[in-house]
């Protein structure tokens, strides 16, 4: 059986994390910024929803890459609070991945945003 209070009790620790990313991550920050000017955009262009699947899969995969990014950097300090070669290791890798997504997300959303910018333009 499902004990839906646990259920409950776990999205509201995970929505806590989810607020905690965006209010104390600087890089969090920017990624919401810029993912709300992807947005605002994609509105004004009239997205198909196709086109708004693949934005909105972009960003969430970012956003995700950034939590886990964040997580592994805590769980680090919290291991190792000084400086090792190794934590900076896995620290550079993690920070890589999010910077691998994000450049990935960007060549989608100009692709994308581009296209129909051009057609605007011409």
């Amino acid at each position: 059986m499902i004990d839906f209070r646990k259920v409950v009790r776990s999205f509201r620790f995970a929505g806590q994390g989810i607020l905690d990313l965006f209010r104390f991550e600087n890089n969090a920050k920017v990624h919401l910024l810029i993912a709300g000017l992807v947005v605002a955009t994609g509105l004004y262009l009239q997205l198909s929803r196709t086109e708004w699947a693949i934005i909105l899969t972009q960003i969430g995969l970012v956003w995700a890459a950034e939590a886990f990014n964040t997580a592994i950097e805590k769980l680090c300090d919290f291991v190792s609070p000084g400086r090792h070669p190794q934590i900076k290791a896995i620290k550079d890798l993690s920070s890589g991945a999010v910077l691998i997504l994000a450049i990935i997300a960007v060549i989608v959303g100009l692709i994308i945003l581009g296209g129909h910018l051009v057609t605007l333009l011409s």
